[in-house]
Order: structure tokens, then C-alpha cells, then sequence
């Protein structure tokens, strides 16, 4: 795993420098802290869907995705009945994958029980991060939290949960800090959720 220099002479993580789209999603949103619960399960939602796949099919059929789902507001996806998984099912904008669409569905209930239980899917997931950790040498596929965070989800009933896309979740939002040293948006991402961490 290594840096690379891109056009604009700006050091990144080896993954985020091409093509454009993915240069875009690492400087500006992987690893940023995020709070907003519409994009806390639009996260963990794609990254469901994107189980077995690239995720660079996922971001460029994202907007599809966002149209699809209603935005990934859990209250109006936990509404979706048959109908929908039909409509979905035929939407070639998307994943046409019969248990991932379920699965959403099903999420967005579970996703209401846990706002419910702590307030807000924000301060469910903010309360498996840890405090800042150095830069990753290697960045494993799953780790201890990711494995007991999949459990406890899956405990509370949700699916395409496991530990690795549940990593994947953690590393996209903020929960950990994956970017390597060195790479430009590091410390801004770090500063961003030591400030949230310290105002909770």
C-alpha cells in the first residue's frame, strides 16, 4: 500500500487517485465523520449491495440508487411493500439483486428500532468509534469492532451486515481514520472527527 502523487501533485491513498469519481469520493467523503442518518444508511446500505462487486459500480449508480430508495430515508424505504421490490427489481439503474433490495428494506425498519432505542442512527454507530489510531501500515478486511458491530446488528435483525462490510461502513464515515500517512486529506480528516468525538 503506497501513496500516489496525482495531477495535482497531491499525495493519496493508493486506491483514490483514479478515475475522477473515486478521486472525488477519497478526498471528499471517505473517512470524513459523518452524522447525518440519511447517509449513515444510505452507507451501509451500498456498501450491502456492494458485496461481491466493485465499488466503483456502486458510486457511479448511486444517484440511481438515491432516486430508487427515496432518498434512503429509512421511514419511507421501511414503507416499501411488494410493489416496490417489483419496480426494483426492474430498475436497471441499480443493483437488481432480489435479497440485497429486501435487505434494504428490511434495514430501514430495523434502522427506525434503533433510532427509537438511542436517538438516532448517529449516535448508535459514534458509539463503536474509538479514539484516533495511527496510520494503518496494512488495512485489514475486518477488525475486532467491525466483527462485534456486524453481531450486534445482526442481533438487532438487520442483514448483508458482515464484519467486512461492516469495515468498509467504518472506514467510509468516519468511524475510523484509514487514510495512510502522508496521504493530503489525513489530518483534515482526523481534526474533523476529533472535534465531533470531543463534542459528544
Amino acid at each position: 500500500m503506497d501513496l500516489v502523487i496525482g495531477e495535482d501533485d497531491s499525495p493519496r491513498c493508493w486506491w483514490g487517485a483514479e478515475p475522477e469519481i473515486y478521486r472525488t469520493y477519497h478526498d471528499t467523503e471517505w473517512g470524513r465523520p459523518s452524522t447525518d442518518d440519511h447517509r449513515l444508511f444510505e452507507k451501509v446500505c451500498l456498501e450491502g449491495f456492494q458485496a461481491g462487486l466493485s465499488w466503483l459500480i456502486i458510486l457511479r449508480k448511486r444517484q440511481n440508487f438515491r432516486a430508487a430508495f427515496a432518498g434512503f430515508d429509512p421511514e419511507q424505504v421501511a414503507r416499501f411493500g411488494e410493489p416496490d421490490v417489483t419496480r426494483l427489481l426492474g430498475d436497471q439503474g441499480i443493483i437488481r439483486h432480489e435479497g440485497k433490495i429486501r435487505s434494504a428494506i428490511n434495514n430501514a425498519g430495523r434502522a427506525l428500532e434503533l433510532i427509537d432505542e438511542h436517538g438516532s442512527l448517529s449516535a448508535y454507530f459514534w458509539s463503536w468509534a474509538g479514539p484516533e489510531t495511527p496510520a494503518p501500515i496494512t488495512i485489514a478486511a475486518t477488525t475486532e469492532t467491525s466483527t462485534a458491530l456486524s453481531k450486534d446488528l445482526k442481533k438487532h435483525g438487520w442483514s448483508f451486515v458482515g464484519p467486512t462490510t461492516i469495515y468498509a461502513f467504518m472506514q467510509a464515515t468516519g468511524l475510523v481514520n484509514d487514510h495512510l500517512q502522508g496521504c493530503h486529506v489525513r489530518d483534515a480528516c482526523a481534526d474533523e472527527r476529533r472535534s465531533l468525538m470531543s463534542a459528544a
